[in-house]
């Protein structure tokens, strides 16, 4: 296992850990809030997370598996809320949480397995052991963050940590894909990144002296990439067209692209 992959699994536990810390405080009516996601309560993202990480293990440990219930998954995507939703809508709190608690343990014991030269499938294009990791992380940071956001329990919130570079850096990266998951041509424009991460040290991405520019808290990035704050409720200052431009469309995750944020859900989450 390579440096960079043994330290982004041991983050993956860790973030695990976190979520696990806030689900064991939620009680039965924290289960069932609404969350921002339309349709979807707090069970329905804990039921996501809990499906595809169980996929991911399969990916790891019988790929050739994962390829044929992956196309399976893909062709019932169009059809509405998918099978594993519905059936986990069935299941008694206690039963959801001890499922979520299964996949996730499997995952981050599936995780310290993986070779770092190894491509992993998955319902995109193949991507490093590396990437793989990185993007489950995000999924638990981002699904987690929808719940945090709407509990009502003291003590149950997660505070960010510098394990936000993982996100942080796949959002950079992934700003090309941000346009072709829309059909368009991806802006190519020099951009600039310089992000104040929890722990107070600098992250930057790009050209110095870029025209166009995103500064401010690693948090708030995270948070428009993955498309759970408008950038309008950030405290993140964008500069340029082309850097306005990205924050608009910016989508970390695999897949369709999604409805985001609207304006004015949240306020700014610093001063």
């Amino acid at each position: 296992m390579s440096d960079m992959l043994a330290e982004v699994t041991g983050d993956l536990a860790a973030e695990h850990a976190a979520l696990l810390a806030v689900l064991e405080k939620l009680g039965p009516d924290d289960w069932a809030r609404p969350t921002h996601a339309p349709g979807w309560a707090v069970r329905d993202q804990v039921a996501h997370l809990a499906f595809f990480d169980g996929t991911a293990t399969t990916a790891i440990v019988d790929p050739d598996r994962f390829v044929s219930e992956a196309a399976a998954l893909n062709a019932e995507a169009a059809q509405g809320d998918p099978a594993y939703l519905t059936e986990a809508r069935k299941l008694s709190v206690d039963k959801l949480f001890q499922h979520w608690k299964t996949s996730s343990e499997r995952l981050v014991k599936a995780a310290h397995t993986l070779d770092a030269t190894r491509r992993m499938p998955w319902y995109g294009p193949p991507m490093s052991a590396v990437s793989f990791i990185t993007a489950r992380l995000m999924e638990c940071w981002s699904h987690g963050l929808d719940v945090v956001d709407v509990v009502d329990v003291v003590g149950a919130g997660r505070p960010a940590t510098d394990r936000l570079r993982h996100v942080a850096h796949l959002g950079v990266r992934t700003r090309n894909f941000s346009y072709v998951a829309r059909g368009l041509e991806p802006n190519t424009e020099p951009m600039r990144v310089e992000l104040l991460a929890p722990s107070g040290e600098l992250w930057v991405f790009g050209e110095p002296d870029a025209p166009n520019r995103i500064a401010g808290p690693a948090e708030d990035f995270c948070q428009v990439v993955t498309q759970r704050r408008h950038v309008a409720d950030t405290a993140l200052e964008v500069t340029g067209a082309a850097a306005e431009e990205w924050m608009r469309l910016a989508q970390a995750f695999a897949g369709p692209p999604g409805e985001g944020r609207k304006p004015g859900q949240f306020t700014k989450a610093h001063p």
